[in-house]
């Protein structure tokens, strides 16, 4: 099972807009999660599931096709939660080949972890992490605005505690490992089990977004784990 994440930065490389949807279509992820995107972005999946438009709560700040969050795959949804801000997270349960998984994706703090927003959001959406892995497998994916490897970009009580809340419910930050990497996916361990991870990113050079997209690729997955 591969998953993908990658804040798109609301679309401002649109005259790349081709070279993005050829690079999404190259990587071919079970589950991708885009962050800061715009339905003009189109992957070819079965499913898609969306954050409503975030010109409906700012106008002034946003263009028509513009949400914060986007959820493509083409696993069988078996039910939708709720979340904190309907507009920053979204929550999806889907049968995958692997089980029943709750995919959570989402930006932590969308002005960035300077700005005033990224606490708050971090403390509620830590009380959403708690409760949906309660007796269940979860993925966390998204705009983390937070790097675990350097010192790139993060504040230090943001980092101590997704740390302390992911060891607390067993959820493994697969991509933590990653030099300037913000963008990350974090799974239950118990899902996890004995597999080999394969992880990659791309946009290196930062042409099409502002932040590079990220993939982690399960394979060889031990079915006693469950």
């Amino acid at each position: 099972m591969k998953l993908a994440t990658w804040n798109i930065e609301r679309l401002k490389h649109k005259s790349k807009l081709v070279e993005i949807a050829d690079t999404i279509k190259a990587i071919n992820p079970d589950i991708l999660i885009l962050t800061e995107t715009d339905c003009q972005i189109k992957p070819d999946y079965r499913y898609c599931f969306s954050t409503p438009k975030t010109v409906n709560i700012a106008p002034s700040l946003y263009k028509e096709t513009e949400n914060r969050v986007s959820i493509y795959t083409n696993y069988e949804l078996i039910r939708q939660y709720e979340t904190y801000d309907e507009y920053t997270a979204l929550c999806v349960e889907l049968e995958t080949e692997r089980g029943h998984l709750i995919v959570y994706g989402t930006i932590i703090g969308f002005f960035g972890n300077r700005h005033r927003n990224f606490t708050d959001d971090l403390s509620k959406q830590v009380a959403d992490i708690e409760r949906l892995s309660t007796n269940q497998n979860l993925c966390v994916a998204g705009d983390f605005n937070i790097s675990f490897a350097d010192n790139y970009y993060f504040t230090q009580s943001g980092r101590e505690t997704l740390n302390e809340t992911f060891e607390k419910t067993g959820i493994e930050i697969l991509t933590r490992n990653r030099p300037e990497c913000i963008d990350h996916i974090a799974i239950s361990k118990k899902v996890i089990g004995n597999s080999t991870l394969e992880i990659k990113e791309w946009n290196y050079n930062k042409r099409l977004s502002d932040h590079k997209g990220i993939w982690v690729d399960v394979r060889n997955f031990d079915m006693e784990q469950i």
